[in-house]
């Protein structure tokens, strides 16, 4: 099964989930039953959550995104709707047509590759390697598939390859979506450039990079069923449940700072200084950044901005 472009605009939300993975006890949710929806909110609360932040000539609209979804999967509508199709700019994490350039694959396998001479499973502790390659050898795949990578991109193939496995795929995500639905006129821009995104983990020291990736090989079994407890929150718009499952397992501070926080302030400057330019902006990121603590609505408010939710 091959890794598209497309997949390594995933690689934030993949670290997340795994995070959510790290956070649960051992076998607690292989075990139990994943469910498909979880009980229905009040009318105003029905479907994934949206939040707005204005002034007098400027309204922005904060949709938190889940990256892959099953396909089928139904969640648009209603509040969400009206506030797309009013919109006259479209911001995502990364434009969409950053993953769709050729060049993309190219500029993520350079990064990607260790020195010549080295190896992953040589950087690997004996427990770790074991793990590793039992992680591989349950997605079919040979225990050296991966060797000539650094942990960061392995882990990112661990973590897509039994969601893709599953039926997942980013054409049927939510930012897929939003961009066909997206008023034809709509400006499109993103905050951040699929470079960046790859440099957040390219940059991380190899102890951390190990972390993360050992978080995938370890929980394999339960990436899938996390997955589907997360869609379930979000679908039913509970951004407490969902920052619970998504956020609460980033011990590693290198990784929460890089992979979270920073982004979130800086998403948080970016929308506070777009305030000052009339329109109406729809901003569709990660739903990880948009829940829990130090999230982008806490960080909007440290500025004296008010965010009201919407759905």
């Amino acid at each position: 099964m091959k890794i598209s472009a497309t997949h390594f605009a995933w690689l934030p939300a993949v670290a997340l989930l795994l995070q959510g993975c790290a956070a649960s006890s051992e076998g607690e949710l292989a075990s139990a039953p994943a469910p498909e929806i979880a009980q229905p909110q009040p009318a105003e609360r029905a479907g994934p959550a949206l939040w707005k932040v204005a002034d007098e000539d400027t309204t922005i609209y904060l949709f938190g995104t889940v990256h892959a979804l099953p396909k089928g999967t139904e969640w648009y509508g209603g509040p969400i709707e009206n506030a797309l199709s009013g919109a006259d700019e479209l911001i995502t994490e990364i434009p969409a047509s950053a993953a769709q350039d050729p060049a993309a694959q190219q500029m993520v396998m350079s990064k990607a590759m260790l020195p010549e001479g080295e190896t992953l499973r040589d950087q690997l502790s004996d427990t770790d390697r074991a793990s590793y390659e039992a992680a591989l050898g349950a997605l079919g795949m040979p225990p050296a598939a991966f060797d000539p990578f650094e942990p960061w991109f392995a882990g990112m193939n661990l973590g897509v390859l039994p969601l893709m496995k599953e039926g997942y795929s980013a054409e049927s995500g939510v930012e897929a979506m939003i961009e066909k639905l997206a008023p034809a006129d709509a400006k499109r821009a993103g905050l951040e450039s699929l470079d960046d995104q790859i440099n957040l983990f390219d940059g991380l020291p190899e102890d951390s990079q190990i972390a993360f990736m050992m978080v995938a090989a370890d929980n394999i079994d339960q990436i899938v069923p996390l997955m589907k407890r997360m869609v379930a929150e979000w679908m039913e718009g509970d951004a407490d449940g969902l920052a619970e499952l998504m956020n609460q397992g980033l011990t590693d501070q290198v990784l929460a700072d890089a992979l979270l926080y920073d982004r979130n302030a800086r998403w948080a400057d970016w929308i506070d200084t777009r305030l000052d330019t009339p329109g109406t902006v729809f901003l569709a990121v990660g739903a990880g950044h948009l829940a829990g603590s130090r999230s982008v609505q806490d960080y909007l408010a440290s500025r004296g901005l008010t965010v009201t939710r919407v759905q």
